[in-house]
């Protein structure tokens, strides 16, 4: 990281605030800030440290300016400081025209971001401005999806990026009369250490520092983050659940349509027996109910509260620190946080592409599976990116893996695809192959939780080991149960989803020219911004004004560019909503929510 000067870290926990922090604003650079940061740069670049060149026109900039994100500090509406971002999906970065990608494996990885020059006014040296900055640029990352960042930290400055927890790789750099060394950290990991290191701190800045990025100021926890915001909306305590009509919960993708009326009235028959009862300790019932409808054998199949269960304890049972595992890149992230942060083992990714649909290429995959992984991952169809691979093409890929490696197949949506398209009944003769499917979203009982797995007999058995007594609850069981007897209810509500599905897309199409709408396989669109125009947090914020939530896609994965947005199928009115707010909501000037 480029930087012209050394803030001392913040104080301890207590310490007063400088007063200069109190009057500090931190944003997204505009239009207007581009003269005095190219001004800045060349005082502090050219003049004072000898990098550069001096020139008459006082104004330093570089090839990748319209490729980077500035983040500006601003203090009493005069310029403080900035710090560059430079993106993966820019296609380069500054150290490119020093050092080679094939020669320095950290400049490979995935999700990759570069950080450059730091900077702060001279005048505003030693208050804590560029540390905030930095941590601005930390939360910003992270919001889009970023795993890991680079830059190149001035020699004399390298025990201050150190106690950030940024790591030398031990490459110099040298750049006019400026040495360099080339620095690397996990997104994830300076978080967590920053939050544990100045966690009293940084609550006591959020009360005074003017935050304008499109990102919380405070991470929220540690946990996996999902949609939901809308039912937030009505109250942590469930206060205001008389008011879910007023909200369009399209950043989840709950079932818009009732369970099958045979599950809702056996429900409603005994409530309050249901409620004060326990269920079976091991949902037999639902157990053989499942292997009937899918002419599976019952030592196939185990059942668990939804597939969060499922996966925590299966991959917790299977994997340790020296595992190495393969998830497709974007996909459905409790798999990441549940490989990576729980558990704590290696993931590297298969990266999808937006210009080629975000298909999964069957032929690169089987070549990326020389690699030989313990565990893949594969969603099909995929969610966030609506996309299916043929089951026949991807169970070639699968018997064409080397030996040793289990396949986790999330088919959570699959009922979406149509009949056949399965591997349920492959996976309960192979022994590597699990497949994982929900009837929470598909049979609308996301509010119940269940779900269950098919695999050999030998790895059900080893998970029913694993799974503790009364797991799926006694609502959920005979919901359930009810639901899969009914398969010609949700037959037809699963192609009245996709007749929705057209009819969203289409007026949400008609909102605006310049926005890609691409429909799913499932029961969600995708709507892309342009490049340079309003973000897709800024969208989701204005659409949320208006009682409608839409799922921001950015932190997901860094291939969404900060530009998606994931809109969940509804009913006809509610559909009619979303495409009402998105098309007011693209009417107003990009910079401001």
């Amino acid at each position: 990281m480029r930087t012209d000067q050394q803030s001392p870290g913040p104080g301890a926990a207590g310490s007063p605030i400088a007063p200069v922090v109190d009057e500090l604003e931190l944003r997204m650079s505009s239009e207007a800030d581009h003269e005095w940061i190219r001004r800045l740069r060349h005082e502090v670049y050219a003049r004072e440290l000898g990098q550069h060149v001096p020139n008459a026109a006082g104004l330093l900039t570089d090839d990748l300016d319209g490729s980077n994100v500035y983040i500006v500090a601003v203090r009493r509406g005069e310029p403080a400081g900035f710090i560059s971002v430079t993106p993966p999906w820019a296609g380069r970065y500054s150290i490119d025209r020093h050092l080679r990608r094939d020669e320095h494996p950290v400049l490979g990885e995935d999700g990759l971001f570069e950080i450059r020059i730091l900077t702060v006014d001279p005048s505003l040296r030693g208050e804590m401005i560029g540390k905030l900055l930095m941590y601005a640029t930390l939360r910003w990352v992270a919001a889009h999806g970023g795993r890991s960042i680079v830059a190149l930290g001035r020699v004399e400055l390298l025990p201050m990026y150190l106690a950030l927890g940024l790591a030398s790789t031990g490459t110099a750099v040298r750049s006019g009369a400026v040495d360099f060394q080339l620095l690397t950290g996990d997104v994830a990991e300076l978080t967590g250490r920053t939050l544990r290191r100045y966690g009293p701190l940084l609550r006591d800045l959020a009360r005074t520092v003017r935050w304008r990025l499109e990102v919380p100021f405070l991470p929220e926890d540690e946990s996996c983050a999902h949609g939901g915001a809308s039912v937030e909306a009505l109250g942590r305590g469930f206060e205001n659940l008389d008011a879910n009509g007023d909200v369009v919960p399209a950043d989840v993708l709950d079932a818009w349509f009732p369970p099958a009326p045979a599950a809702v009235a056996a429900l409603a028959r005994g409530q309050d027996w249901i409620a004060r009862t326990s269920p079976p300790a091991r949902a037999d019932g639902l157990v053989e109910e499942i292997a009937r409808r899918r002419g599976l054998p019952e030592n196939a199949v185990a059942v668990g509260a939804g597939s969060s269960d499922l996966i925590f304890r299966a991959f917790r049972g299977w994997l340790d620190a020296s595992s190495r595992v393969l998830l497709i890149d974007p996909t459905y992230g409790e798999y990441a946080h549940v490989v990576e942060r729980v558990i704590g083992c290696r993931a590297d990714r298969f990266p999808l592409r937006r210009a080629e649909g975000w298909r999964i290429d069957p032929e690169r995959l089987a070549r990326v599976l020389r690699k030989r992984y313990d565990l893949v991952v594969i969603v099909n169809p995929n969610n966030p990116t609506g996309v299916h691979l043929d089951t026949s093409r991807l169970r070639k890929v699968l018997e064409s893996a080397p030996g040793g490696t289990r396949f986790w197949i999330d088919e959570t949506y699959a009922g979406y695809v149509g009949a056949g398209q399965t591997l349920e009944r492959h996976a309960a003769e192979a022994g590597n192959i699990v497949v994982c499917t929900s009837l929470s979203k598909m049979y609308a009982l996301s509010g119940l939780r269940a779900a269950y797995l098919t695999a050999s007999p030998s790895i059900v058995a080893e998970l029913r080991r694993w799974t503790p007594p009364w797991s799926v609850s006694l609502p959920a069981q005979i919901a359930a149960v009810s639901a899969l007897r009914d398969p010609e209810y949700y037959a037809s509500r699963w192609a009245q989803t996709a007749a929705l599905r057209a009819e969203l897309a289409a007026a949400l199409a008609e909102a605006d020219e310049n926005v890609r709408v691409s429909e799913s396989v499932a029961n969600f669109v995708l709507l892309t911004l342009p490049r340079g125009g309003l973000t897709a947090p800024r969208l989701v914020e204005r659409c949320r004004r208006r009682g409608v939530f839409l799922r921001d896609l950015s932190p997901m994965s860094p291939a969404f560019e900060g530009r998606t947005v994931r809109i969940a199928v509804r009913d006809a009115a509610a559909n009619a909503r979303v495409a009402a707010a998105v098309a007011e909501a693209l009417r107003g000037p990009h910079g401001m929510a």
